[in-house]
């Protein structure tokens, strides 16, 4: 028997109307023709002086105690913002944020954070704090760059974050497949993996 279509012909969805749909994410996911699986990724790390990164985790280990995190804006300013400028200093990537981008009716909106070397990385900020939907979101919009973008690179990475609860996810391009990683990375707590993934990510040589 065919399964009814989630989405409704003829109406405009965005990014966010993804994570606000109560429906399962491979179900969402299926709309688009495509696949999710959740596994264990390895992914690439960077080989790199984290000194600065070490700066970085001292200061909101300090700071934290000290700080409300109950809103989006203070999670995002106080703890996904610093890690994504540190980026810049190790990677120098090109960075937008809160960049629109428009694949279709029902592919558009703004991504978070959207930086590119000669690959690509998609960071989005999972809002109400939401993990899980916020993954739904994130592959939803790695989707939408997979028509967007001229890239060639045959997987194209992303990672949402509560801004102390990271995950990582990847769209494998030919095969319409979402994988989910299984591993959380915690701010500060995690923050030296973290970053080395991220850093990798971005310069390193990808073997998937």
């Amino acid at each position: 028997m065919t399964k009814a279509s989630i989405l409704e012909p003829g109406k405009s969805y965005t990014f966010r109307n993804y994570f606000e749909m109560a429906y399962e994410p491979d179900d969402i996911l299926a709309e688009f023709g495509v696949s999710l699986q959740r596994s264990t990724l390895s992914l690439p790390r960077a080989e790199t002086d984290l000194e600065q990164i070490a700066d970085l985790k001292d200061s909101l280990q300090r700071r934290l105690p000290y700080v409300s995190l109950t809103s989006e804006a203070a999670r995002r300013e106080i703890l996904i913002a610093p890690v994504v400028l540190a980026l810049l200093d190790y990677t120098q990537a090109q960075l937008r944020i809160e960049y629109s981008i428009k694949v279709s009716e029902q592919l558009k909106g703004a991504l978070d954070y959207y930086l590119h070397t000669e690959h690509s990385l998609l960071i989005i900020e999972a809002k109400n704090a939401d993990l899980a939907r916020g993954f739904t979101q994130l592959a939803v919009e790695l989707i939408a760059l997979d028509q967007w973008t001229t890239s060639e690179e045959p997987v194209l990475y992303g990672a949402v974050s509560t801004g102390d609860v990271w995950q990582f996810g990847r769209f494998h391009r030919k095969q319409r497949r979402i994988d989910q990683d299984l591993n959380l990375y915690r701010v500060p707590a995690d923050l030296d993996d973290l970053f080395q993934i991220l850093v990798g990510l971005l310069v390193s040589e990808r073997s998937v």
